[in-house]
């Protein structure tokens, strides 16, 4: 054995060693959880913190390595931190229940599959704004719904019933999206006459439906129901456009796959609760607000992000009901409520607005913009 390999060998031995007293740590930071929710304290407490990696520098030996020692320690804390989130949102219950749009298979369906564990209790609803009512109504704990799509745009529809409803954001989920058109087994494509599928579903697929005109498209509830319903109907002329999943639980072919438009087609999930949680580790933030209706308004509200140096992600305006010409705009924008120039910033909207609403400060998904 070469001296490298003897050393590659030893550290693969103290990596094992790291793994167990991580997991160990990792249980401890459950119990804490547990103990926090059952005495209603917070997850962050930024003293005992600081106590943590003083006392882990004051250990260590050869302090060349101190910087990388803190960095350490801070990310360890940081998963620690996220872990004790992750716990309490499901602590207090049998089971988290978690509402979404379709039927099983449908890409809202993954999303919540992978935000949230698979332990998880999950509810269909056939609207959008069923997902709401279920979560006013305290059949789920949180809602998952798609609010845009890098193809297509935004769904304005989320837009306007988050502001009808007043639930805050707190977490997102960003999905990689791939329609196929799906028909029954041994169909081809020469047997298609009608084409089943959510308007999402046939716009990011455009460009393959104008080589097939003469198909007659049929908007559904959601494209996992499209499967379920040409699955049920045993006719060779009916397909729908929808996902992988879908076609294999429905038990049906892949007559084209990859028939969206664009490679890179993503849907952004946002998940809706009655509370806005902690914001711990958080990076992203939505708020939603009107304004008078008259020159350099907007301005105002928009010059705070660049005095602040704040990153501006999204804005997205909708007419407000009952009030013409007059638009509720939301935001989305880089930053944590604990970053003092995201808080001047925020200030510099509410003083510039007739209304607004902190929607969330939420982790944003690497894939999201």
């Amino acid at each position: 054995m070469s001296r490298v390999d003897q050393l590659r060998f030893i550290i693969d031995d103290i990596d094992k060693n790291i793994v167990r007293l991580f997991e160990k740590r990792m249980e401890t930071a459950e119990k804490i959880a547990q103990y926090k929710l059952e005495n209603n304290l917070g997850i962050l407490n930024t003293s005992r913190e600081e106590e943590v990696i003083e006392s882990a520098l004051n250990e260590l030996y050869n302090k060349d390595y101190r910087d990388e020692l803190e960095e350490f320690i801070k990310k360890l804390m940081e998963i620690s931190r996220r872990v004790q989130q992750k716990r309490i949102l499901g602590m207090g219950k049998k089971s988290i229940k978690i509402g979404f749009q379709g039927v099983e298979g449908s890409f809202g369906h993954q999303a919540a599959i992978e935000y949230f564990d698979k332990d998880a209790e999950f509810m269909e609803y056939m609207s959008f704004e069923d997902v709401f009512k279920g979560l006013l109504n305290g059949e789920t704990d949180y809602g998952v719904l798609p609010i845009e799509n890098s193809s297509t745009g935004s769904i304005s529809s989320v837009y306007d019933l988050i502001g009808e409803y007043g639930f805050y954001i707190v977490g997102e989920k960003c999905l990689r999206i791939k329609q196929n058109l799906i028909g029954l087994k041994g169909a081809s494509i020469k047997d298609i006459k009608e084409i089943y599928s959510h308007t999402q579903g046939f716009e990011q697929s455009s460009s393959f439906l104008k080589k097939h005109q003469e198909w007659k498209l049929i908007p559904y509830h959601n494209t996992a129901y499209s499967a379920k319903t040409v699955a049920l109907s045993k006719d060779f002329t009916k397909a729908a456009i929808a996902s992988e999943k879908a076609a294999r639980l429905y038990n049906l072919d892949i007559i084209e796959k990859d028939i969206n438009d664009n490679e890179n087609n993503y849907t952004r999930f946002v998940i809706i609760s009655r509370k806005a949680l902690e914001y711990i580790d958080t990076s992203k933030i939505s708020v939603m607000f009107s304004i008078k209706h008259r020159a350099g308004e907007l301005y105002k509200v928009l010059e705070g992000f660049h005095l602040n140096n704040v990153n501006m992600l999204k804005i997205e305006s909708r007419p407000i009901k009952n009030r013409p010409w007059e638009y509720m705009f939301y935001i989305d924008f880089e930053g944590s409520l604990n970053d003092i120039d995201i808080v001047k910033s925020i200030e510099k909207i509410k003083n510039s607005s007739t209304y607004f609403k902190l929607l969330g400060n939420y982790t944003a998904d690497k894939n999201a913009s």
